[in-house]
């Protein structure tokens, strides 16, 4: 059974690179969630006049655990920060989670833990939402990392994420 989750952890080129790498993932598309535009583009979306996240939507079969998933998206921004990631700034970067209703007390729980945690010294701001319309990303958006490793944000960036998921989750990484 295939099941799908949407994550908005700042630039979806960021959370994209990293679920593609995770065993049990079958699929990740970045796209546009929670705004009232139908059909936005990147640079509407960007403008901040949409209402969307840029979120990464995962698709993931049964060998991979929400938890997985969640301890992950946890670990690869800062879910602390309202409307931001590091230089990333506006609405379209919040930090957002978009499920099926089924997997909302697991998320709200697993939120509950990190935050009595010493994990974050301030409070988590993720949005914890229902799935809702999903519009995918312009064809130059999928697999960004992968086909553009030599721009500079891609260095910068994603890199040093990626590099630090691969040192704290090598048994999740797909061979």
């Amino acid at each position: 059974m295939i099941r799908t989750i949407y994550f908005g952890g700042g630039c979806f080129w960021c959370v994209e690179s990293i679920y593609l790498k995770l065993k049990g993932v079958v699929d990740v598309k970045p796209g546009y969630m929670g705004g009232t535009t139908i059909n936005p583009t990147y640079e509407e979306v960007c403008e901040e006049n949409t209402g969307h996240v840029e979120v990464a939507k995962v698709a993931f079969d049964e060998t991979l655990k929400l938890i997985d998933l969640l301890k992950v998206f946890f670990s690869i921004h800062d879910p602390t920060t309202i409307n931001r990631q590091g230089a990333d700034v506006g609405a379209q970067y919040r930090s957002a989670i978009f499920s099926e209703i089924s997997d909302r007390a697991e998320i709200i729980d697993f939120i509950k833990t990190i935050e009595k945690s010493s994990l974050f010294k301030d409070n988590i701001v993720t949005e914890v939402n229902e799935v809702v319309d999903f519009y995918e990303a312009e064809e130059y958006h999928h697999n960004y990392f992968n086909n553009n490793r030599e721009n500079s944000y891609c260095k910068i960036v994603i890199s040093p994420k990626i590099k630090k998921f691969q040192d704290n989750f090598s048994s999740l990484i797909s061979k």
